[in-house]
């Protein structure tokens, strides 16, 4: 359940861009920060772990309205993408209101990917939260690469590994190029805030 801040009349929105490491979550937030830094009202923070790291900021985005009169803040993390992180990735997840899980989509990558979404649903468990009813948006990135004759996995791979039981919305996208980055970031906020009206009411 999102965070009521009574003082500030605030609902933080908690919302973690989760998936395999290297595999774009990073270079997402970046590219985020960089296209709404004037609607960002803190610095991006980054807590660097062996070899990875997590990044988080606040965002207050325009024209969403209110929830029961109280300002919607967004609070945009990433979680560390390497298997011996489990424990921090679980630590960032407590409290999470919305996941965009980060695909990528290189051949090589397909198992991680996998794993990577099992792994996301036994951490949701962990809190109580059902990955099929948390809202979730899938992003199928790197597809730039394919202009560098690198195997990538066709969308239809993709969609019968992560998403033939979910059926959650989907993105292809290149975090890198900017491709689709603000519009996954803003279908999960817009489901996100919906559910939690719907919590609310």
């Amino acid at each position: 359940m999102a965070f009521v801040n009574l003082k500030k009349k605030e609902v933080q929105v908690k919302i973690v861009y989760y998936g395999p490491g290297r595999g774009g979550k990073t270079t997402n937030l970046e590219y985020i920060y960089r296209k709404f830094n004037k609607r960002i009202k803190t610095e991006m923070v980054t807590i660097k772990t062996q070899g990875d790291r997590t990044l988080f900021f606040d965002f207050l985005p325009l024209g969403l309205g209110k929830i029961k009169g109280y300002d919607i803040k967004i609070q945009l993390y990433t979680v560390p993408g390497q298997v011996k992180y489990d424990a921090t990735r679980r630590l960032v997840l407590r409290g999470v209101d919305g996941v965009v899980f980060v695909a990528d989509s290189m051949a090589v990558r397909r198992k991680h990917n996998i794993l990577s979404l099992k792994n996301l649903q036994q951490n949701l468990a962990t809190y109580n939260k059902n990955i099929f009813r948390i809202p979730l948006v899938l992003q199928y990135n790197k597809r730039d690469l394919a202009k560098q004759d690198i195997p990538l996995l066709p969308i239809e791979v993709m969609q019968k590994d992560l998403n033939s039981k979910l059926k959650v919305p989907w993105f292809e996208a290149s975090a890198l190029e900017g491709y689709n980055v603000a519009e996954t970031m803003k279908k999960i906020i817009l489901m996100t805030v919906a559910s939690l009206e719907r919590e609310l009411r």
